[in-house]
């Protein structure tokens, strides 16, 4: 059931009747079903949500009972991590079920059908479509306005809304060294109806109490808490500023980092810490984000309440996930665009018919991994052309063995390797890191020089791609490319001797 938050009674009406919300308490903490040959799915998108959600623990006061409800019915895989982390490359990635290194997708742009050989690529909506599903989908799934319109009937059948982040007040509320005004935080609007985002969970809400007929794949994107973090006061008053924690941060921590670390974030429009902490908006922005997240949470809920009180909610498997992580002064910046555990790890939740309940997997999996998981539980024939595994067997025994690390690339020739005791970056020109994440959790310590670890790098890079498809012709925004030893970013080198952005 939704849950509600000790937000004060004066902004906080329930918004179903007790009745309600007990009959969706049953249905979710039921145990699994048998599957059925052709259930039907309930994907749920949330942008720029780091690990700072209950069942992963990332903050120790973050408030997200809906999600904590989901993972109480499921299984949470608690080391997920994401192939880009960046939404164009992160979503392409997932949705088309290949590597960045393999479309060639790294940047906020192109589209991966601008390239003729992925022309007949079936994705991951259009895979259940292909197999008899009725396909929905509203708010972010693809990245931006992708997939152009003309296209989209290809992709999903029926298209909701689409995902402005709006309404925006007339003026930023914090004047940041860049002037992009999605990077803003603050209260806004005075009501939860609206803000943005809650348009998404209403429609999706219709959508389950009038369900097709049939199976149906339902893919639902919220872009809480990507900025602007707005959200109502109500989900600030979760977060007393005079009692809210920090992410823990260390002032050399960028000392023992190689020179091209820096590079994959070299300047984006989100502030680096240096600036939060002298404008004294290092805390509001915190506050900020977790208010976004508590937002989005009630969203969620007030899906997963309908699922529950529809006729679809026994045969009805759920997942949800985040594109990628998000910094909130970790490494000294803010933001996505690097190769650590703060920016690749994310929430992913499965529930429903076959599914474990109240698992936890510690398994490394892959975003790539959701379009096998999700043909073969559905029953559906396997794609070959896809690159990920399926979680099958996990969501059965969160104890089942994988058969390799989970890989993130940012740029051609940057990846990282992540197993259940250590990650590993390399860098395009050789540079490495290396941290023990089970004695290091924070990343602190790089341990890449230290000659006793030798074999431990030697067995984490056969995992790396041995090859990185040049960008698509068109590729634009954070990009980074390593040409013949010389970084560019965006287009413009970067000297030997340029100072880190510290703003």
């Amino acid at each position: 059931m939704a849950a509600f938050y000790p937000a004060p009674p004066r902004r906080f009406t329930p918004e179903i009747p007790m009745r309600h919300t007990l009959a969706a308490a049953a249905v979710l903490l039921a145990p699994p079903a048998v599957a059925a040959d052709k259930p039907n799915v309930l994907f749920i998108a949330i942008d720029d949500l780091n690990d700072w959600v209950g069942p992963l623990g990332g903050h120790p006061q973050v408030k997200t009972p809906n999600l904590d409800t989901l993972a109480a019915r499921g299984t949470t895989f608690t080391n997920a991590h994401c192939q880009s982390p960046l939404c164009n490359p992160s979503r392409t990635s997932l949705l088309t079920g290949l590597r960045p290194t393999t479309t060639g997708v790294y940047a906020l742009a192109p589209w991966f059908r601008t390239d003729p050989k992925f022309k007949d690529h079936v994705t991951l909506p259009g895979w259940f479509k292909k197999n008899g599903y009725a396909t929905l989908s509203a708010g972010k799934i693809f990245h931006g306005g992708y997939p152009p319109k003309e296209d989209r009937p290809n992709e999903v059948a029926t298209w909701g809304p689409p995902h402005p982040l709006q309404p925006r007040p007339k003026t930023k509320f914090v004047e940041t060294p860049d002037k992009n005004p999605l990077v803003d935080w603050g209260p806004f609007p005075e009501k939860d109806e609206e803000c943005f985002d809650h348009d998404m969970a209403t429609w999706a809400v219709k959508q389950l109490q009038s369900p097709p007929k049939g199976p149906f794949f339902l893919a639902v994107g919220f872009q809480h808490p990507h900025v602007p973090c707005y959200a109502p006061q109500k989900w600030f008053d979760l977060y007393p500023e005079d009692k809210l924690e920090m992410p823990p941060v260390k002032a050399d921590d960028r000392d023992d980092l190689p020179r091209f670390a820096s590079y994959l974030h070299w300047k984006l429009p989100e502030p680096r810490l240096k600036w939060l902490q002298e404008a004294k908006q290092w805390k509001p922005l915190v506050r900020a984000y977790l208010a976004s997240v508590s937002f989005v949470d009630m969203q969620v809920g007030r899906v997963l309440d309908a699922l529950a009180a529809s006729p679809a909610a026994k045969d009805t498997v759920v997942v949800l996930w985040s594109d990628h992580g998000w910094h909130l002064g970790e490494k000294g910046i803010t933001g996505k665009n690097t190769l650590w555990e703060r920016s690749t790890r994310v929430p992913l939740i499965f529930a429903g018919p076959g599914v474990a309940a109240g698992a936890k997997c510690g398994r490394p999996a892959e975003l790539l991994d959701l379009y096998p998981t999700l043909a073969e539980v559905c029953g559906l024939p396997a794609n070959p052309a896809v690159e990920g595994l399926s979680l099958v067997p996990q969501l059965k025994d969160a104890k089942a063995p994988r058969e390799r690390p989970a890989v993130t690339t940012h740029n051609p020739g940057n990846h990282g390797v992540r197993t259940e005791a250590w990650r590993y970056v390399r860098y395009a020109d050789g540079s490495e890191e290396l941290y023990d994440v089970a004695k290091d959790p924070n990343e602190w310590t790089n341990l890449a020089a230290d000659p006793k670890h030798a074999g431990v790098k030697t067995e984490l890079a056969k995992w790396m791609p041995a090859k990185s498809a040049a960008p698509l012709p068109g590729s634009a925004g954070r990009l980074l490319t390593f040409d013949n030893g010389v970084p560019v970013w965006e287009g413009k080198p970067i000297g030997k001797d340029d100072p880190f952005p510290e703003k």
